[in-house]
């Protein structure tokens, strides 16, 4: 005898929203400023959302944002504000003085941090947010009515909307969802991937310190003024195990060592990963009622710090695109948004593998493409004109100006 079919629990929405990342709950955040309602779908806990490490570097556009949105307090309160990053090679530190070649900083703010910020004003503003409840199917793309089937509490239920947005990351559902062929892919993988560790010890510099040095490139940052998150270049497959403490230690404090006499100081490491590296762009960012946002759209490697700041521009112009679609019946802006978007993914995308390719070892590397590098880092550090173009990019550009018609 056949089980009973279970009943499938529907609700409905103006926006259904798949991801409680920082591009979900922004744009949830920002469509209840303009009055239009949402659903956010996540399939992980609320605590697993809000203790993953993952960026923690927000460009001047995505402060102020978040800032005048009205989800900044904390932010204001124990960001660190850096007005500068330091490049080191050859055996020397090179600052950039980002607030005077831009007038622009960078704050350093984790990720986790921005979540639960937003976590807190949704809940406070009796938003629906949906942990534990993982998106199954995507349907009627197309329609006037698409839907979002889920299940939680292993039970079905579905949401019906007037849009989806797609903020599920790189692996969710919301980007295959579409038909073959409506989105074409632009994919670079790195051949190496970085050893990140978080520990308990003061940051050995005041600022960023990114290297270029013969055994891989490493990066000196933060969380705190307590806290240091370090990287090293690894092989995207590492084993992590093959790193104990000692060995990561010695490591950094190669790769970093300078004329300044800087020491990378030691301290317990709470966690430690291994991130592949890989650039990915999909076109169009738009399929019907689907808008795909963050990680679901496209990928840069992390040596720009361009992740987080990339979403958090993105669900800018999406929920801008969707508030005159419902307050004034206009749809040129979503119509607009995969051309808006991707003209500053694309230029996001380029200073990012510039980046990479500046100060990154390849397997194929020669002597000459090393000294290629060093010369280089030496224009990029000695000319105004060439500090100004990595300051501009690097403290973020300004948020497009959007009018419709």
């Amino acid at each position: 005898m056949s089980s009973a079919r279970k009943i499938v629990t529907r609700t409905s929405t103006q926006v259904g929203i798949v991801g409680a990342g920082p591009a979900g709950l922004l744009l949830s955040h920002l469509l209840h400023l303009q009055g239009v309602e949402s659903i956010v779908v996540e399939a992980q806990s609320r605590t697993y959302c809000e203790q993953r490490f993952r960026a923690g570097l927000l460009e001047q556009a995505s402060v102020d944002l978040l800032v005048d949105s009205g989800v900044g307090r904390r932010l204001r309160r124990e960001a660190l504000v850096h007005q500068g990053i330091e490049l080191c090679f050859s055996g020397r530190r090179h600052r950039i003085d980002l607030f005077d070649l831009c007038g622009r900083t960078v704050a350093i703010y984790g990720q986790q941090e921005v979540i639960k910020d937003l976590i807190e004003a949704r809940l406070n503003a009796n938003g629906q947010l949906l942990f534990e409840a993982e998106a199954t199917t995507l349907d009627q793309l197309k329609g006037s009515r698409p839907v979002i089937q889920f299940r939680k509490d292993g039970e079905p239920h579905e949401i019906a909307c007037d849009f989806i947005a797609g903020c599920d990351g790189f692996h969710g559902i919301c980007r295959p969802s579409a038909p073959a062929g409506v989105f074409t892919a632009y994919d670079r993988v790195y051949p190496f991937g970085w050893l990140g560790i978080l520990a308990e010890v003061p940051p050995a510099s005041k600022e960023l310190v990114y290297t270029n040095h013969e055994r891989g490139f490493a990066l000196l940052t933060m969380r705190s003024l307590a806290l240091s998150r370090l990287y090293l270049q690894c092989s995207p497959d590492e084993d992590v195990d093959e790193w104990p403490d000692a060995r990561i230690w010695q490591e950094l404090n190669t790769r970093c060592v300078n004329d300044s006499g800087m020491v990378v100081r030691e301290g317990p490491i709470i966690h430690k990963s291994v991130t592949s590296l890989r650039s990915f762009v999909t076109e169009p960012m738009q399929f019907g009622k689907l808008f795909l946002a963050g990680d679901a759209a496209h990928i840069v490697p992390p040596t720009g710090a361009k992740g987080m700041n990339l979403a958090i521009a993105d669900v800018y112009v999406l929920a801008r695109a969707l508030a005159d679609f419902y307050q004034h019946g206009r749809d040129e802006l979503l119509c607009r948004y995969s051309e808006i978007c991707l003209r500053r993914v694309w230029r996001v995308q380029q200073f990012s593998w510039w980046m990479t390719y500046l100060l990154h070892r390849f397997d194929d590397d020669t002597a000459f493409e090393h000294r290629r590098q060093v010369s280089e880092l030496n224009y990029v550090t000695s000319s105004r004109a060439a500090a100004q173009t990595l300051a501009e990019n690097y403290a973020g550009l300004p948020l497009p100006v959007l009018v419709s018609a």
